[in-house]
């Protein structure tokens, strides 16, 4: 089986004082605009869309976060929500579905064999709730035997910054992201929720590495090191929507910033991303700086590319295979919830962004994905949301 971690010995250098910062591309301003494709519609009708996922027969399941999930068959939106998903906590006013809800369904890898589906998801009460992450069978009509394999560390309060991406590696372990909690005034025990991200002995701000299970495998960076939880992959992340995988192994991730400052970052195990201490955003309210007030700080890794001053409202992730856009073999594609757009970005062999333009969807982008026929899906997140597929131009 393919190795693609040296987990502890990476975080070791990480945290030994080792240079890791770089200048960050800054996407300030509106991109150059491509209009190199079709927008099809695939299904519509869908309440806040988030994630899709396919099947080996080709069935794409999506999620809606108020808690349904769906069936996409041979182009045609199943009618009826498939049975058993979970109880979900939403939080719903003036019609709108917000930050709680049902988010991630990813298929293990061996589901032909063990027909396991993933789900991430809200739970708990409106004072009190996290993070969840249940599997469950499915016989392509309904999910059956669902059980919980694994729950973020703390309860917080409101309905803010859950994370939920999953991304399944090489070896058979998932990483999956889970948010910050919440911006001020959100707290845990009378600090704000945020601080928890610099804490290793919390779930909170952090991309976890989690065996099939749910367990923390014992090659993590901060295994066996008592004031850390073994699950920890990353730390310092605010609220992570995006996850991608590129081929040469090297991890993606979006993330949200406070006003101002998404950002894309390179993900390294052991890393230390800032949040909250350093960070390219200024708060919703007050004046006050954001922690330290810096952008950069010494063994806290910079963002390959930071949205700034104006942020896109990173969503979905992806990193292009596919052979029907032979010209973005390699491209990074995000969403924008507030852009209403899908960004793709370059990279060069060291890292460095050489092209960031922008693909005009109209509505807000929750997902986008590559297809199994090498078509790029998208997922807009609203009220009446619905699934597009970008085709070349005729």
């Amino acid at each position: 089986m393919q190795r693609v971690l040296s987990c502890a010995a990476l975080a070791a250098a990480l945290t030994s004082g080792a240079a890791v910062a770089s200048d960050p591309y800054q996407a300030a301003g509106d991109p150059e605009l491509n209009v190199n494709f079709r927008q099809i519609t695939v299904a519509e009708g869908l309440e806040h869309p988030w994630s899709i996922a396919w099947l080996p027969d080709g069935t794409a399941l999506v999620t809606e976060r108020p808690g349904r999930l769906r069936a996409i068959r041979g182009g045609r939106l199943d009618p009826t929500p498939i049975a058993g998903t979970p109880e979900v906590l939403v939080a719903a006013e003036r019609g709108l579905v917000f930050q709680a809800g049902l988010f991630e369904v990813s298929p293990h890898p061996r589901f032909a064999e063990n027909r396991l589906i993933y789900l991430t998801y809200a739970h708990g009460t409106p004072q009190a709730n996290r993070l969840r992450l249940a599997r469950a069978t499915f016989d392509g009509q309904s999910l059956s035997d669902l059980s919980v394999i694994f729950e973020v560390s703390q309860p917080k309060p409101e309905f803010q910054h859950y994370g939920g991406r999953i991304l399944w590696l090489p070896d058979g372990t998932l990483l999956l992201s889970v948010g910050d909690g919440g911006n001020p005034p959100v707290a845990i025990e009378g600090a704000l929720v945020r601080l928890q991200a610099q804490k290793l002995d919390s779930h909170i701000g952090k991309i976890l590495r989690l065996r099939d299970d749910g367990t923390a495998p014992p090659d993590n960076p901060f295994a066996g090191r008592a004031d850390a939880k073994p699950e920890v992959y990353s730390y310092g992340h605010r609220h992570i929507q995006g996850l991608a995988r590129a081929p040469d192994g090297r991890i993606f991730a979006t993330e949200h910033g406070p006003l101002g400052g998404d950002e894309l970052n390179l993900i390294r195990p052991g890393g230390n991303y800032g949040w909250p201490v350093v960070t390219w955003g200024r708060d919703y309210v007050g004046t006050a700086p954001i922690g330290t007030g810096q952008r950069s700080a010494p063994n806290m890794l910079d963002p390959v590319l930071v949205w700034y001053p104006s942020v896109i409202g990173a969503s979905g992730l992806m990193v292009y295979t596919g052979d029907r856009f032979p010209d973005w073999r390699g491209s990074i594609f995000a969403g924008g919830l507030a852009t209403q757009d899908v960004r793709r970005t370059v990279l060069d062999a060291d890292g460095t962004v050489i092209k960031h333009e922008s693909l005009r969807i109209g509505q807000r982008v929750r997902d986008v994905r590559q297809g199994p026929d090498g078509l790029i899906y998208v997922l807009t997140d609203e009220i009446h949301g619905r699934v597009f597929r970008l085709e070349p131009p005729a």
